[in-house]
């Protein structure tokens, strides 16, 4: 999931930054005066108003593009994964048992050691 919001950011910044050239690059509407003076671009790469196309037509797309990117996210961040059943496959955890203050006040037989029982996190752990 990491890499696909990843990869989606990368498009999204990419789609925004080629928006932003394209929009710099398109010419105004006070431009076409300047045209009428000698200075107009017919003999350009894209003929006399083939520019003007190919650069609208591509913000649009850049556009729609970074649109579609930026729904992508929001539903990939909003999205909340379920909490997984791990490796045993049962959710509820095991009961802590906690010693009595009768039993812990018992003495033990002679030679039996004396283990007190965990009560800390991680205690129902097997080690």
């Amino acid at each position: 999931m990491l890499y696909l919001k990843t990869l989606i950011i990368v498009v999204q910044l990419l789609s925004a930054l080629g928006v932003i050239g394209l929009v710099l690059l398109q010419h105004g509407k006070g431009a076409d005066m300047g045209a009428a003076f000698g200075s107009g671009a017919s003999g350009s790469l894209f003929g006399a108003s083939g520019s003007a196309n190919f650069l609208s037509r591509s913000t649009a797309i850049l556009a729609t593009v970074f649109f579609a990117s930026t729904l992508a996210l929001t539903y990939l961040g909003s999205y909340h994964s379920k909490p997984s059943a791990g490796v045993l496959g049962s959710l509820a955890s095991a009961p802590v048992v906690a010693a009595s203050s009768a039993g812990a006040a018992s003495t033990p037989a002679a030679g039996a050691s004396t283990v007190a029982p965990a009560s800390g996190a991680g205690a129902d752990v097997p080690k």
